[in-house]
């Protein structure tokens, strides 16, 4: 501000120190306005200048996912990121609110957005999670917003983002789902990489006759949808990405040939002793720890487990390497399931000031230099377009080079695809063929029926 000319009256500077609290207090604070006062016989030198008003306080919850041990790499990105936007956006202060995945998705954001509440900024799943909620009017459209910041063409794919043309949420990272194993184990069993479905047979007895479980899953107390992930591969490499992506048109049902075929070779593995016999009873992070502790020679999982397997409780981190789930002669071989389906969204119900925080921390969260991070230290696969992986190496380069070896691309996960409800029939049906409670061709016609009543 520029310095007072000794002629300005005392009612002068009265109300444009008036005026410069107001100012200053938030872009939500309406201008004060001020009555003229009499003229004043007072000195000019003798009056002080008036006080730059502190910035009003904001508070802003930001929901995120990365509540669990092998998450912190992942965590202190986001707390450098809001630390850098904190100091950016004068008032403004984030609350961080660190909630389980599925929890957050199925039962807290579910009712949040029912109520028209969802926090300012959240983690948000692509695919019909963002369609419903942003025809629902819930989702802030961030087209314009990418636009401004010349972020617009710098992501792989927000198509699990976009609906009608507009882009309601931004991916932090990439996955892709695969095989992560144990290169010793595999050397002493006498067996290498499988390329094909009796060769991971083989691999898998093998493995079983040295006494070593050959594959850790979970698929206990909630944890269903890892079971589901193989699952969705077996059918999409039998059937195609078409088959998942007729569900919801009814052009494609769950009782067609390719997905039977494909719950018939997950009851085989269990069946077989090759899936771990506590699977409906082992949660995710303890399917985990069986093979980064060496109980276990594989894990099916997605590339956001190699930050754990690389951590410090890991004793298989020199062992560790990836690869893409063997060919099963159908139209969905030589693909890898992989996307980009999770990230942030941000409420539609933001004032000025949100809104400017919202555009700070999306500027200051999607850097090349944050994906690079991430990639190294948790072996997620990049969101944004790179030049080069930096100095990622070791299981994070073995990942990115199972991605590279499906020559036909990525096929999203079935979850993107359709409903939520159905997506939960799914964790329970797999659940009950697990545990032998269900035949394929039952599990497949309790499937189609939860389909047919969306």
């Amino acid at each position: 501000m520029k310095k007072t000319k000794s002629a300005l009256s005392l009612a002068m500077v009265m109300a444009m120190a008036a005026t410069s609290v107001a100012c200053g207090s938030g872009g939500d604070t309406k201008t004060a306005s001020s009555s003229t006062a009499p003229a004043s016989t007072a000195p000019a030198a003798s009056v002080k200048p008036a006080e730059t008003a502190k910035p009003k306080e904001f508070k802003m919850v930001l929901r995120h996912i990365e509540i669990k041990d092998t998450a912190k790499s992942n965590l202190a990105i986001l707390q450098d990121v809001v630390k850098a936007t904190e100091a950016e956006v004068p008032g403004l202060k984030f609350e961080l609110d660190g909630v389980e995945d599925v929890v957050n998705r199925d039962t807290k954001l579910k009712a949040e957005m029912q109520a028209g509440s969802p926090p300012p900024i959240f983690d948000l799943f692509g695919g019909a999670d963002t369609q419903n909620y942003s025809k629902a009017g819930r989702l802030l459209d961030l087209t314009p917003i990418l636009a401004e910041l010349g972020l617009k063409d710098k992501f792989m794919n927000l198509n699990e983002f976009t609906v009608d043309g507009k882009i309601y949420g931004l991916p932090r990272a990439g996955y892709v789902e695969g095989v992560f194993y144990n290169k010793k184990m595999f050397a002493d069993a006498g067996v290498q990489v499988p390329k094909t479905w009796d060769e991971f047979l083989k691999v898998c007895e093998a493995i079983k006759a040295k006494g070593i479980t050959p594959i850790a899953m979970a698929g206990g107390a909630g944890d269903g949808w890892v079971i589901n992930m193989l699952a969705n591969t077996l059918f999409v490499r039998l059937g195609g990405p078409q088959i998942q992506e007729g569900f919801a048109a009814g052009k494609t049902k769950w009782t067609d040939a390719p997905v039977v075929e494909a719950f018939k070779k997950l009851e085989e593995l269990k069946q077989k002793g090759y899936i771990d016999k506590n699977v409906i009873a082992t949660k995710y992070s303890d399917g985990q720890a069986k093979f980064y502790t060496g109980q276990a020679a594989m894990l099916f999982d997605g590339s956001w487990a190699a930050g754990g397997i690389m951590g410090k409780n890991s004793t298989v981190a020199a062992d560790a390497s990836f690869f893409n789930f063997p060919n099963l002669g159908g139209a969905g071989d030589d693909m890898i399931n992989g996307g980009w389906s999770n990230g942030y969204g941000f409420s539609s119900k933001l004032n000025d000031s949100e809104l400017k925080a919202v555009k700070a921390f999306i500027k200051n969260f999607y850097t090349e230099a944050n994906q690079k991070r991430a990639l190294k230290e948790s072996g997620n696969i990049p969101a944004m377009k790179l030049a080069d992986i930096g100095d990622a190496s070791g299981l994070v380069a073995e990942v990115v080079k199972g991605q590279l070896s499906a020559k036909k691309g990525a096929f999203p996960a079935f979850d993107a695809l359709v409903s939520p409800a159905v997506k939960k029939t799914l964790e329970g049906t797999m659940e009950e063929l697990m545990g032998g409670k269900v035949t394929p061709q039952k599990a497949a016609e309790k499937m189609q029926a939860a389909q047919d009543a969306k």
